[in-house]
Parts: C-alpha cells; structure tokens; sequence
C-alpha cells in the first residue's frame, strides 16, 4: 500500500530546512563578527619589539630583529585591512620572533663574556708562570 503523503507534511520539510538554513546562516555571520580586533596582542608584541630592541640584538640578532619588526608592521596592515585572523597570527610570530632575538643576543653576550674571561685567566697564568721562573 501507498502512503498518502499529507501536503501539510511537505510544507513542514521545507520550513524545517530553510530554518535550519537560516540558523546555520546566523550561526556564522556571529562567528565572524565575534572575531575581536587583537588590540591587546598588537601592544603587547609592540612592546616586545621596543624591549629587543636594543644596541646588543642589533648587533647579535639583527635578522630576528628585522623579522619581528616586519611581522609587527604587517600585523599593523592586516588590522587596518580588517583581517583580524592574519594580525593575530603575525603579532603572535613578531613577539616570539621579538623574543628570540633577545633570547640569542643575551647567549651572544654571555658566551663573549665567558671568552673575555678565560682570556683573562690565560693572561693571569701566563704573568704569574713568567714571574716564577
């Protein structure tokens, strides 16, 4: 036996898929409008950025340096361009890469400090060996 289908049943099918259309439709349009602006990420990577920036990490680590500095102003772009995602995301990479140079310019300087040390102690050594004999 065939059912006979209700031509009330139909109609129902179709609303129930243009609201759940719908929904689906909203449900997006607020996920992408809820994307803040990183504001507070920007500053603190700018901040990150003028701390690096010193005498040393421009002679130890001038290539992470600049590659902060890049990523900030190209994080700065994409905030004026309203691409929020890609400012995040270059703001992230400019205070890690911030961070590095720091990071190696200190190891730079401890390690020249080591050698200016033992330099030192040779030069002490030698003075006192020549003294004794």
């Amino acid at each position: 036996m065939m059912r006979k289908t209700s031509r009330f049943q139909l109609p129902l099918l179709r609303n129930g898929v243009v609201n759940a259309l719908l929904a689906g439709g909203a449900l997006l349009m607020v996920g992408c409008a809820s994307v803040a602006p990183p504001t507070s990420q920007i500053a603190v990577s700018k901040a990150a950025v003028a701390q690096a920036s010193s005498a040393a990490t421009t002679e130890y680590a001038p290539v992470e340096l600049q590659s902060a500095k890049d990523k900030l102003a190209r994080a700065e772009q994409a905030m004026v361009k309203e691409d929020y995602a890609l400012a995040r995301q270059l703001a992230e990479e400019a205070q890690a890469d911030a961070r590095l140079a720091e990071a190696k310019s200190e190891t730079a300087q401890a390690q020249k400090a080591a050698r200016d040390s033992q330099d030192a102690s040779r030069v002490l050594r030698d003075e006192i060996n020549r003294k004794a004999q």
